[in-house]
């Protein structure tokens, strides 16, 4: 297995959403995007994966080594001779590739978020920056782009927060900021119960309702010339937003079961989002 297929089975894999919004780019543009998508999952799956806080912290700080071996042409894991082949195609930033650790490490040392400043932070790095990058390799011509990427990271990882509350639960985790708890007279125990009542549906209204604002900002920042360019964040978008709905349909019940998208309806959302940008483009 080269480095290509390792990052292609890692995607594939995964079953996420992001995989589907991959089938509509051009050969070098989809290695690209399955590479740091990869490099993502790698990271991530350090700090989801390590009981142990030195395992995470030695593993994190290998691949901090690797992203400098990365950028000097030195790479060992097939993630980073994957990424290599592309960083100077799609001219990508060494910095963010930094920032997505430093996301991480955050992991490490919070397990509780005070005020949505702080956790804005986190999300920042771990998905804002994904998409800083992912804007380089599918290409735009207007600044107005980076906001709209730094936007849409934003509400995929609120989403994510929205979707995940049982799950960080069970880790000792709570994303959700605890001033917010605290408005609406939920505990933190009552997140590591998984209690569903008023006061918890209400958070989660709130939380999803704040997701929606960073989706309709993001798309307020993507300038119609860079829309067919960026469709396979688009694509990424509708999936995730139709997640959105579909939490805001189950009345907030996060806790019950997981709430999640069938792979046909991932495949049919991108396929529809597809034909609607390729339409617009031919206008």
């Amino acid at each position: 297995m080269n480095a290509e297929e390792y990052c292609q089975e890692q995607a594939a894999g995964s079953g996420s959403s992001f995989y589907y919004s991959f089938l509509f780019l051009p050969k070098n543009q989809r290695q690209a995007i399955t590479a740091l998508y990869a490099f993502c999952r790698e990271i991530d799956d350090i700090v989801d994966e390590c009981s142990e806080i030195s395992v995470a912290l030695t593993k994190l700080n290998w691949w901090r080594d690797e992203i400098q071996r990365i950028f000097h042409g030195q790479a060992q894991h097939p993630v980073g001779i994957a990424l290599s082949n592309s960083i100077k195609e799609f001219n990508l930033n060494e910095k963010h590739f930094h920032s997505i650790i430093d996301g991480m490490l955050m992991d490490t040392q919070h397990v509780r978020y005070q005020t949505f400043d702080e956790l804005s932070t986190y999300c920042y790095r771990v998905a804002s920056v994904v998409g800083l990058l992912a804007i380089e390799i599918f290409g735009y011509k207007n600044e107005s782009t980076k906001q709209y990427a730094e936007k849409l990271g934003l509400a995929f990882q609120l989403t994510n927060i929205l979707r995940d509350v049982k799950e960080d639960a069970s880790r000792g985790r709570i994303y959700l900021p605890l001033d917010e708890l605290n408005k609406f007279n939920v505990s933190e125990q009552d997140i590591l119960n998984s209690v569903i009542n008023d006061n918890s549906r209400h958070l989660f209204e709130f939380q999803a309702q704040r997701a929606e604002d960073y989706y309709l900002q993001a798309y307020a920042c993507l300038d119609a010339q860079d829309r067919f360019q960026q469709r396979s964040g688009l694509i990424m978008a509708a999936i995730y937003h139709a997640l959105l709905e579909r939490i805001e349909k189950q009345n907030y019940d996060v806790f019950s079961h997981r709430i999640r998208l069938s792979p046909i309806r991932k495949l049919w959302i991108a396929w529809r989002t597809y034909r609607k940008e390729l339409k617009a483009n031919k206008q």
